[in-house]
């Protein structure tokens, strides 16, 4: 078995497994058994590449950012488009592949957790196209941020309900949607939108995201004849950063993973787990990297992008730094912000406000590297959702 491939009960050296209520333990154990049933079935994966093909849009195209890599002068910088897949984002890849298994499990109700949105709209998608019942669990915050999405997802026939506890934001969201799994086991499927929660979701959302680095791998390879220098992916739960490095992890490819870096270092003013404040510890069924306070508790985080604004990371991620494989960086909002203006100027392309923190990343270091070394820097998402967020964002800083 590849290192890279987690153990029988979900764990990658020490990050994984699975830590849940005794009236969990049934409901994973059927999920486990019902995706490991179809991970290798040939008439299961046609079906999902007919859908990611001929309705999400598939294959994304790799496309050379010409004139920001003129501009910063250094490495050529390509962009991997999911945010020209339907819906405007990565997401609808695991979503189409966790509503076809639902519907081989029977399960005839959906519900999911969703940050910045995109997972509610995909999940709410592809609800829509099979004819599911759909409820989308949003904190009132993010509620708020992002308006536009919670008009999509309800245009869509999902019922979206506000989670008005503690930060108001993901993890609460998430936390709601397992009380909902543990009430209705028998009719519903938890569409779980990142690479974390207990197993089997974090090795789950990786097989589906994985096509990214496949597609990006073929890709450069039939452009270039080579492969790329360095991989760079925005990093909240971690399902676009893993789906993009998976492909690559065999072969000598620097990686990447860009953090929120918030408004400052403190606790509570950021959302990077790797960063001062984070700790190994176990949060809504994983172990992996947590933000927490020097009493051990979950510590409150904070974000300009709703989807990167979450205490942990996938248990994958965890692992790949443990043994150096890939690194981390964090940019914060006003880089992410400048990242955002940015590429929207230079290339006419306007990204969403987490992937704005992979560009930023890119504007950093693209120009300590040399001319003839390439990067790839997946654009996981469109910015039509943060679009009054950023003139939120940019009102408030005119006024400081």
């Amino acid at each position: 078995m590849s290192k890279y491939e987690p153990d029988e009960r979900g764990y990658w050296g020490e990050f994984g497994g699975r830590f849940v209520p005794e009236t969990l333990v049934a409901p994973l154990d059927e999920l486990t058994a019902g995706y490991f049933a179809l991970r290798s079935d040939e008439e299961f994966n046609r079906e999902f590449n007919y859908y990611l093909r001929d309705f999400a849009g598939r294959p994304t195209p790799l496309y050379f950012a010409e004139r920001l890599t003129e501009k910063l002068g250094g490495a050529r910088i390509f962009l991997k488009r999911e945010d020209l897949t339907h819906t405007g984002a990565h997401k609808i890849n695991n979503a189409i592949g966790q509503i076809l298994l639902a519907r081989r499990m029977g399960k005839t109700r959906i519900i999911a957790e969703t940050g910045a949105g995109q997972h509610g709209v995909a999940t709410a998608t592809v609800c829509a196209r099979f004819g599911l019942e759909c409820v989308i669990y949003m904190g009132t915050e993010d509620i708020r941020r992002q308006e536009l999405n919670v008009f999509r997802m309800r245009m869509l026939g999902a019922e979206v309900r506000g989670v008005d506890s503690g930060s108001r934001t993901l993890k609460d969201a998430i936390n709601e949607s397992l009380r909902d799994w543990v009430t209705n086991v028998s009719n519903t499927y938890y569409l779980l939108g990142s690479a974390l929660g207990p197993h089997p979701y974090p090795l789950m959302v990786r097989d589906f995201q994985s096509v990214i680095g496949r597609e990006a791998r073929e890709q450069f390879l039939a452009r270039e004849g080579s492969l790329p220098d360095a991989l760079v992916a925005c990093v909240g739960g971690g399902s676009n950063a893993i789906g993009l490095f998976h492909a690559f992890l065999e072969d000598n490819v620097r990686m990447i993973g860009v953090e929120a870096g918030g408004s400052g270092d403190e606790l509570g003013m950021h959302a990077a787990r790797f960063a001062a404040g984070g700790h190994i510890g176990i949060l809504q069924g994983t172990k992996s990297y947590v933000l927490q306070d020097a009493a051990g508790q979950v510590a409150a985080t904070h974000s300009i992008s709703a989807g990167l604004d979450y205490a942990s990371i996938g248990p994958e991620h965890s692992y790949l730094r443990s043994i150096g494989r890939v690194e981390y960086a964090s940019a914060s909002d006003d880089e992410a912000f400048a990242a955002f203006k940015e590429l929207s100027a230079t290339e006419g392309i306007i990204p969403a406000l987490e992937t704005a923190h992979g560009i930023a990343h890119a504007i950093r270091i693209a120009p300590t590297l040399p001319r003839e070394a390439t990067m790839i820097v997946n654009l996981s998402g469109r910015g039509d959702k943060d679009l009054m967020s950023v003139a939120e964002y940019e009102n408030g800083r005119a006024e400081r």
